[in-house]
């Protein structure tokens, strides 16, 4: 029992913090603002800081299930409606997966201090978190050549060709270009790095104020 609680933490403890990190990226509107100007996203669009604003709070609004596509009708054609009619599916499946991630995580944790067993708990992030500090190395190697991992991310999730979009004539693909996606990667694996961080050091927190000088376990 206490082996599965560990495995279920090691993967889902970090998993719901990589997927909140998304999550709080992913609708930061003052980042969206701020790339908007720094890449000159109004010159190439046409469209005043505000409209764009509007658009992406649509977006968000669409993506979140919050509204239907009718709110992206006036500002994207038929191609790009259909694509973020997929984006929209894979975010509904990783906020079902952040809501079960956080519940095998909290269960996992409520059951590890109501039998008192902190040292186990302890042992099981520190050392299972460098599996995901493996996983951080292999992402952040991938932005030597983000294209094609980019690419490599369609293809693996998505079953159409509907992500291939024209800079010359969509939106969509105007307002968030490549250097969009390399700099909202690099601040969801940098915010993910620094929970990975607090929960290792959690973790061995626990392992090592959980036992007494002569190594026994304190019970808590």
């Amino acid at each position: 029992m206490r082996k599965l609680l560990i495995i279920i933490l090691i993967i889902f403890l970090p998993l719901y913090f990589l997927l909140k990190s998304v999550d709080i990226n992913t609708f930061n509107r003052n980042f969206y603002l701020n790339f908007y100007e720094r890449y000159n996203v109004v010159e190439v669009t046409g469209k005043r800081i505000d409209e764009l604003d509007q658009i992406t709070r649509n977006l968000y609004s669409y993506i979140k299930g919050e509204s239907v596509d009718e709110v992206l009708k006036p500002f994207f054609n038929e191609r790009e409606i259909k694509h973020l009619e997929d984006v929209k599916v894979l975010f509904m499946y990783g906020f079902s997966l952040k809501k079960l991630s956080f519940a095998l995580s909290l269960f996992g944790i409520i059951i590890f201090f109501i039998y008192k067993d902190v040292v186990k708990f302890g042992q099981g992030i520190f050392y299972g978190t460098f599996i995901w500090w493996g996983l951080i190395l292999l992402l952040l190697l991938s932005t030597m050549d983000f294209n094609k991992y980019f690419t490599c991310f369609h293809l693996i999730f998505f079953d159409n060709d509907l992500w291939l979009l024209d800079s010359d004539t969509d939106l969509l693909i105007q307002m968030l270009p490549e250097e969009f996606f390399i700099s909202i990667f690099r601040r969801i694996v940098l915010l993910f790095m620094v929970i990975l961080a607090i929960i290792q050091l959690t973790g061995y927190i626990l392992m090592k104020k959980g036992k007494d000088k002569s190594g026994r376990v304190i019970d808590f």
